[in-house]
């Protein structure tokens, strides 16, 4: 199923049913990251809100400069706002000390980015259980869960294998695993097709998309491929700092995919 058709069956179902709105997994309010340049205050974002559904994938997309690193910063509590807000399940991120921070992004937050940061000493199985180790959470469940997992990323013959046996996508693939892992509120990703070519590019963000639905976790990628905007459900425009526009129309998001250079 497509983004846009899971998307479709899910306002269906919602429209179906008389329980009360989910709460956002991600909310981010009027927030703003500014820096001092001598005289000048340089606007880094400005001022941006929108909130993301559990099981809902959105592409954070804009040219260089116009905020989406500082965004995502802000958004992985690696980066405090000026001004404004985000919510990550409800919680403040930005009310929590460094050491309370840390521990709240091991639970509540997944990352995945163009360089996987997979442990070259580590195997597939390795490097995915690893993030549970750190959350304490290494139990019989949570291995199964790994392997079923990483049997759906079509690595269940990859267990045993380094990072260096693996292809680009393939280790994209155990990113995206380790990113899951835990169950979080929120998974980031940050140009995860960068330095893939165009096939395993769209195999990789296919797949996420697929988990994000599944899981009911929030998805946000940053990237700059529009080609890969079909497999999402809303697309966050940036420009110069600024929110420029939300694009949330499936047929919108799919004309920005097909008018892709």
């Amino acid at each position: 199923m497509t983004a846009a058709g899971a998307r479709a069956a899910r306002d269906e179902a919602a429209a179906g049913s008389a329980a009360p709105p989910e709460t956002p997994a991600l909310e981010v309010h009027d927030l703003t990251k500014t820096y001092r340049l001598g005289e000048q205050t340089i606007t880094a974002v400005g001022g941006v809100t929108f909130t993301v559904a559990p099981g809902e994938f959105v592409a954070l997309v804009g040219p260089s400069g116009s905020g989406k690193t500082s965004l995502l910063a802000m958004l992985a509590g690696l980066l405090r706002p000026t001004e404004g807000t985000v919510r990550i399940a409800g919680q403040p991120v930005a009310d929590l000390n460094d050491r309370a921070l840390t521990r709240f992004r091991r639970r509540m937050i997944g990352f995945t980015f163009q360089s996987n940061n997979l442990l070259p000493y580590l195997t597939v199985l390795e490097n995915v259980l690893l993030m549970l180790s750190l959350n304490g959470r290494t139990t019989p469940a949570a291995r199964t869960w790994a392997l079923e997992l990483l049997e759906q990323l079509g690595l269940g013959d990859r267990l045993d294998n380094l990072p260096s046996q693996l292809s680009g996508g393939q280790q994209q693939r155990v990113s995206i695993a380790r990113a899951l892992i835990h169950r979080p509120a929120v998974v980031l990703a940050d140009e995860p097709t960068a330095s893939l070519d165009t096939e395993r590019a769209h195999q990789v963000v296919e797949t996420f998309a697929s988990l994000i639905h599944e899981e009911r976790r929030a998805g946000i990628m940053v990237t700059h491929d529009l080609r890969m905007v079909r497999y999402v459900d809303r697309v966050v425009q940036m420009r110069d700092g600024m929110l420029e526009r939300i694009v949330d129309d499936p047929t919108d998001v799919a004309k920005l995919a097909e008018g892709a250079p």
